[in-house]
């Protein structure tokens, strides 16, 4: 009877986390790069995806139902391209990659909090026994890759990449983002997550470290974003703060949301019996961190739209070049 009741319980925000009820009352902090102007019609992701022949929807909804779609030539070696760029750069500052468990049990979801409360979002595999459910973000796993263990000191911080589908139900969401990638079902996603020492000065330190990779990426791609401090009203169940990157998205007329990097304490490492043995061997609870390194299709939104030419090509950023033959531009083909 009491285990619901704790299960329930909120992280509480930090101090200088601003009090709102929702994404509205999210206070931005920070822009960079100049939003572009048009001296042609532009077109949508959906127009230019289909007239260059990289996205079918028609096809995806007829296989898999709504908010389903095919990345077809082009379209895939372009998604493939964003994740191989983020991984790389990942690597070379000394994160570790897994390729992670995409199933798993309950006790993970709970673990990461993406459970009691989160539950309606995930798909439940309800003919294993006991059930499993499809992660909606490789931060599940990365996080509980140490579940029920106790680390060394010396061993920490441990800095993870996971590569991984992740699959969303977006219970709730009906009617909202219907059309193009931007809220799809299943996408392809590089995650970062730490696991530090219980000190809140480090983890917020570490805050700053995992959401300025995410900035790097973009700036790598040259897309405009800006980066807003998350209200208490829009912050999940255990995070005691979280920014998110909200990237331009001229179909949208608007930034929209591209990562959120988050820090929990010890709410996550508590759940799911993740400690360390700290100084004259004193067990303590792991601190936890993460946030998206780079999440297709919906990052393919602004680099389609910012990059399209007047004759509905679309130029390849620079950094995806090389991941693309050396190639400069999409375009049709026949």
């Amino acid at each position: 009877q009491v285990q619901p009741l704790l299960l329930a319980l909120p992280q509480p925000a930090d101090d200088d986390v601003p009090v709102g009820k929702d994404d509205s009352e999210n206070v931005e902090i920070k822009k960079w790069g100049s939003v572009r102007t048009f001296e042609f019609d532009a077109k949508d992701h959906i127009t230019l995806g289909q007239k260059l022949g990289i996205i079918d929807f028609e096809r995806g909804v007829k296989l898999a139902g709504s908010r389903s779609y095919f990345l077809v030539g082009d379209g895939a070696l372009l998604q493939q391209a964003v994740l191989r760029l983020a991984q790389d750069m990942m690597l070379e500052r000394g994160f570790i990659p897994l390729a992670v468990p995409v199933l798993v049990r309950e006790e993970p979801m709970l673990g990461t909090g993406y459970f009691p409360l989160g539950r309606e979002q995930a798909y439940e595999m309800s003919n294993e026994d006991p059930p499993k459910y499809l992660v909606g973000t490789s931060e599940v796993s990365l996080t509980a890759f140490h579940m029920n263990e106790t680390l060394e000191r010396k061993s920490l911080p441990r800095k993870y990449i996971g590569m991984s589908s992740c699959f969303r139900r977006e219970a709730g969401t009906y009617g909202k983002d219907t059309a193009g990638l931007y809220r799809v079902h299943q996408f392809d996603k590089v995650e970062q997550v730490i696991i530090c020492r219980n000190d809140r000065e480090e983890s917020k330190a570490f805050h700053q470290e995992i959401l300025q990779n995410a900035e790097d990426v973009l700036q790598k791609l040259n897309l405009a974003y800006r980066v807003v401090k998350v209200c208490t009203g829009d912050l999940g169940q255990g995070q005691a703060a979280k920014f998110d990157i909200e990237t331009w998205m001229p179909s949208r007329k608007s930034y929209g949301e591209t990562h959120s990097a988050s820090r929990f304490y010890d709410f996550q490492s508590r759940r799911l019996n993740l400690r360390y043995r700290g100084e004259h061997g004193k067990v303590q609870y792991c601190h936890t961190l993460n946030n998206t390194v780079i999440a297709t299709p919906r990052v393919l939104i602004p680099i389609i739209e910012n990059y399209q030419n007047a004759d509905e090509s679309v130029t390849i950023p620079e950094v995806l070049r090389p991941y693309m033959g050396g190639r400069e531009k999409l375009e049709r083909i026949g």
